[in-house]
């Protein structure tokens, strides 16, 4: 008869009991301390990054900005009347001078109207020659008139100064007397009356001959007017320069005010920068600036800044202080940096990849073995072309990152190789 043998089976229960919950106990240490572990840094080539000092000294802010240099001085040369393209003797490129004939245009009705209005002209002078003959004939029968009428005058005075004196002496009687004396006033009044119009006569001769003048001085006005018209349709330079623009075929037609020609003095140029509007507030009029031209650097200054905003950037001219280097022309590339201000005293670094002024970034400073980068929170404050101040964050000596991490943003260390 067999016999169960039931505390060995206990015994064997517990066992399994036990182990099992120190197994559970295990897992869940190991569990425990791997969720504390930091995940391994990932490793970065030395050589793909660029590392640079915080150093603390003077600092010069600059700015950059691309552009092209264009003439100081344009003379744009419209159309003054229509006509057609006759021949185009100069082409762009070539130097000018101010007698330079740059097209020639033609225009049979402006013709017509310059040879009419000069034969009008001729017809007013004609006609103010004839006017003034007749009334120079006029003031000189009004002047006889006048002559004839002080002479009366003077006899019948005469005549009454005899009659009185022989009145006197009682030769005639004193009627006579009256009537001598009568006829010297009118005489008197028809003398005085003929003087004033013989007065009135040159006032008036005058006048006639001013509004005829006036009309002859219009159809000279419009004479003239033709004749520059005329002269227009030979379009000439106007100045010394080179033709840059010219885009007319012959025989086509052009309007009044419609641009014929440009030209420049390549001699005298100044640089036009595109300038970001995030760092163009600090630019003020005067400011020193460096124009590189790729075959040399000119020294210059701030003249203009243009107040308007146009694709995110600001347009600022530098007048050109220095002599051109060759091969310098109107719409050549050129980069330019300008002088902002120079700080004496601040802790900078060089410029970052990413993070505007005055921002707060995540840069990678390395530890004392070189060997291990961690994020640090860095501060800036002041930008230049290619350094910028730091605020908070890092101090002098400290070397730092400044390549783009963002590919390692989910780690706060990184290991370099």
């Amino acid at each position: 008869m067999d016999i169960p043998r039931t505390s060995g089976a206990k015994q064997r229960r517990r066992r399994r009991i036990l182990y099992a919950a120190v197994g559970v106990a295990l897992i869940a240490l190991v569990t425990m301390g791997l969720s504390r572990l930091k995940p391994a840094a990932p490793t970065v080539e030395r050589s793909t990054v660029w590392i640079d000092t915080v150093k603390r000294g003077p600092m010069l802010r600059q700015v950059r900005g691309l552009g092209t240099l264009v003439p100081v001085e344009i003379r744009w040369i419209p159309a003054v009347t229509e006509g057609r393209v006759d021949r185009i003797p100069v082409l762009p490129g070539a130097a000018v001078k101010p007698d330079t004939i740059l097209l020639d245009l033609s225009n049979p009705q402006l013709q017509q109207e310059a040879l009419d209005a000069e034969w009008k002209l001729k017809a007013a002078e004609a006609d103010y020659k004839n006017l003034e003959m007749q009334l120079a004939s006029q003031v000189l029968a009004q002047k006889s008139e006048a002559a004839k009428a002080e002479s009366e005058y003077s006899q019948a005075k005469m005549q009454a100064e005899t009659d009185s004196a022989l009145q006197k002496l009682g030769v005639i009687s004193e009627n006579s007397l009256k009537v001598s004396t009568q006829k010297e006033r009118e005489l008197a009044t028809v003398n005085q009356v003929e003087r004033q119009r013989l007065a009135n006569a040159g006032q008036v001769l005058e006048a006639q001959l001013q509004a005829k003048q006036a009309e002859v001085e219009q159809f000279r006005a419009l004479a003239q007017l033709k004749q520059s018209q005329l002269a227009g349709l030979h379009v000439r330079a106007g100045t010394d320069g080179v033709l840059q623009e010219q885009t007319l075929k012959v025989g086509q037609w052009v309007t009044p005010g419609t641009t014929l020609a440009k030209v420049v003095q390549p001699e005298r140029l100044k640089a036009e920068l595109k300038v970001a509007e995030t760092q163009a507030k600090d630019i003020q009029l005067g400011q020193p600036a460096s124009i590189d031209t790729h075959n040399g650097i000119i020294p210059g200054h701030v003249i203009r800044i243009d107040p308007s905003v146009q694709n995110g950037t600001v347009t600022v001219d530098v007048g050109l202080d220095g002599t051109l280097p060759q091969g310098a022309r109107p719409d050549l590339s050129v980069d330019g940096t300008i002088d902002l201000e120079r700080i004496a005293d601040i802790l900078y670094v060089g410029r970052p990849a990413f993070g505007q002024e005055k921002s707060t970034v995540g840069l990678f400073k390395l530890e004392p073995d070189g060997q291990t980068a961690v994020r640090a929170q860095v501060q800036l404050g002041r930008s230049s072309v290619n350094t910028v101040e730091i605020v908070q964050g890092l101090k002098e000596g400290d070397q730092v990152i400044l390549s783009d991490m963002s590919r390692w943003d989910n780690f706060d260390r990184v290991k370099l190789e």
